[in-house]
This record gives C-alpha cells, structure tokens and sequence, in this order.
C-alpha cells in the first residue's frame, strides 16, 4: 500500500529584533549629554538644540531685524580680530562640549588654539571640547536664559568673558570671569570696551548698536596696531615654537 504524500510545512523565519526608538528631543527635557547627543544625531532636519544645566533648550525661529543680522556684525567682528591674531579662533553656532550636562551652541565664539595652550580644543569628532576663551550671544526673545541658565553654565565651565547682545534692550553685557564670578567689564570713557582675555579686541558699543559697522571697525584697528596686541601675536607665535 503506498505512503500518501505530505506537504511540507512553510518554515517562516523569525523577524530580526527591531531597534529601539530614540525618543526625540522636546524642549524641558532633562538629559545626559550622552543622551542629548543620541536623540540630536538622530533628528537630521533640527537645526539648533542646546542642552544646558542639564535641560534641553530648542529656540524659536529667528528674525532677521532681531537676532540674524546682529548675529552677523558680531562674527564680523570676531573674525576680523582672529584673521590679525594668530593662532586665535573664531566659531559661528559650535557645538560646544562644556561638561556632562552642558552643550550649547553659542551665537559666536572666540579661543586660542589648544597647541598654543588655549583652554579648549577641537576634538576628534570635530566639536568644540572645553571653555572658549569668549562666548557671545545675541538676545532677542531668550534674554532669560542667556542671562539665566546659560550665564551661569558659561561661568561654572570657565569661560573667561560672555557677551550679551540685549537687542530689543538696545544694550550689550559683558562680563569677565574674576574670582569664579562674572563680574561687568568697565567701559572706557570713550565708549569702547577693551577685553582684558584677547589684548586689542576693543568694541565700540554704541557704534555696534547703530549697526555702524565702519566705526566698529575702525575702534577694532586701533585695537589691533596697539602695543599690548602686538605683544599677545608675540606670545602665541612663541608658544607654537617646537621645544628644543
């Protein structure tokens, strides 16, 4: 008698194991910045997210007339003192690793060279990693936390001056780090504002304000053809000279 015929049953393989969601970033979370980082790389299309004191901060859009422009004369600015100062670097919205509960991504940013000695570093993965020397950051709608929290993250990581563009206060702060505190750097009887970290990075506050980039320019050239800039490019080009 014959055996009768068996179909053979359809062997489904199993599924491969999903990978787990990252949740994305939302405005008050309070995170790592190890899990800051994870859920930002994986949000492409978000252009700014900072995490500070341990809580993510996502900004509104900006404005040109209040915060786009000013934000520009201030790189303008910046710039043209890191071109005429060797060694000295400028950064426009750097990822900036401060500590562990600490990344912002400041408007502007100024530091000299770890090779030279600085105090911060651009690290393999290509982020700023320490404390600028100076931070600037242009204050339209999020005067609250630029003189808040941020304040007080650039001053426990040691950042050495902070920069506050006030634009709709038509006013700009800036302070120096002495003592662990910042404290307000005095103003010249000329109205110009001389930085006590980078020798000749001398502003013309109220010329700044007035968008009167001409002026800001001029005050910043006294600044750089003055004895004690010329003594800060003897400096730095000293301190990348091979050790003997």
């Amino acid at each position: 008698m014959s055996t009768p015929s068996t179909t053979p049953q359809q062997v489904i393989p199993p599924s491969p194991p999903t990978a787990p969601r990252i949740p994305p970033l939302e405005n008050g979370d309070r995170l790592s910045r190890e899990e800051f980082e994870r859920r930002y790389h994986a949000m492409p299309h978000l252009k700014k997210a900072e995490l500070i004191e341990g809580v993510v901060y996502m900004p509104s859009p900006v404005r040109f007339d209040a915060h786009a422009e000013q934000h520009a004369w201030l790189i303008i600015w910046l710039g043209n003192y890191a071109v005429a100062t060797p060694g000295v670097r400028v950064g426009d919205n750097a990822t900036t690793r401060l500590s562990e509960t600490n990344e912002p991504q400041p408007d502007g940013l100024l530091f000299v060279d770890g090779i030279r000695g600085g105090q911060a570093r651009v690290d393999a993965d290509g982020y700023v990693a320490g404390a600028p020397d100076l931070v600037g950051e242009i204050a339209a709608s999020s005067v609250s936390v630029d003189l808040g929290p941020k304040l007080t993250s650039y001053r426990n990581s040691g950042v050495r001056e902070y920069i506050v563009w006030r634009v709709q206060d038509r006013a700009i702060d800036w302070f120096v780090l002495r003592g662990g505190a910042f404290q307000a750097l005095p103003i010249s009887a000329d109205g110009v504002y001389r930085s006590e970290a980078f020798p000749g990075l001398w502003l013309d506050a109220a010329a700044m304000l007035a968008g009167d980039l001409p002026r800001v320019v001029q005050a910043l050239q006294h600044g750089l053809i003055s004895p004690e800039h010329a003594a800060f490019v003897a400096k730095l080009r000293s301190s990348a000279a091979p050790s003997a």
